[in-house]
């Protein structure tokens, strides 16, 4: 029984260090990592792929958005026709395929409209919208975004979230958010 004790407290004491380490940011070989990938998809944010996507959205011509809020985006399933749709775009295509040439090192990607709306994505992110949200705001200012290490809701994995704007010329019209797996980064 006691060992049981002492090796519980052990572990919840490890637990404590991995999590202060975590809030005090990323190793600078980490962070090197997680930089160089953060240009490269500032280059996906580019692609007309993306774009095109986010202009159609931001001009309306984009069925899929309307009426949608968090209370109804909460409410509805993964398997909706409307979600699988956002998974099946050009857009959303682009992103599959950059996730498979990545080595899994992206746990999650959405694509966001100038009004934090969702575009497309690889899976249904936990928001509807992060308009307000540095993820989405700091992008739509032209700036790039990094977020704190974390357990990400959606994916259950272990990651840091970036976030880099879309680009129309010069003007920011929508953000791109890529949360990447820091297990598959240190590989």
């Amino acid at each position: 029984m006691h060992v049981i004790k002492a090796f519980t407290a052990a572990l919840l004491a490890t637990l404590l260090c991995l999590s202060q380490a975590d809030a005090a940011g990323l190793e600078p070989a980490m962070q090197a990592k997680v930089t160089a990938k953060t240009k490269e998809i500032r280059a996906w944010a580019a692609e007309a792929a993306i774009v095109d996507a986010v202009k159609a959205y931001n001009a309306g011509k984009s069925p899929q958005a309307a009426g949608m809020d968090q209370a109804k985006w909460g409410a509805t399933s993964v398997i909706d026709p409307f979600v699988r749709g956002l998974t099946k775009t050009p857009a959303a295509e682009l992103l599959k395929n950059k996730r498979r040439a990545s080595n899994e090192v992206l746990a999650e990607a959405f694509l966001s409209g100038a009004d934090g709306g969702k575009v497309a994505f690889l899976g249904k992110p936990s928001n509807w919208s992060h308009q307000g949200k540095p993820k989405h705001e700091q992008p739509m200012s032209g700036k790039t975004w990094q977020g704190d290490v974390e357990i990400d809701a959606s994916s259950g994995l272990r990651q840091v979230q970036v976030a880099v704007p879309v680009l129309d010329g010069r003007k920011p019209i929508g953000s791109l958010v890529v949360g990447l797996s820091l297990n598959a980064l240190a590989k």
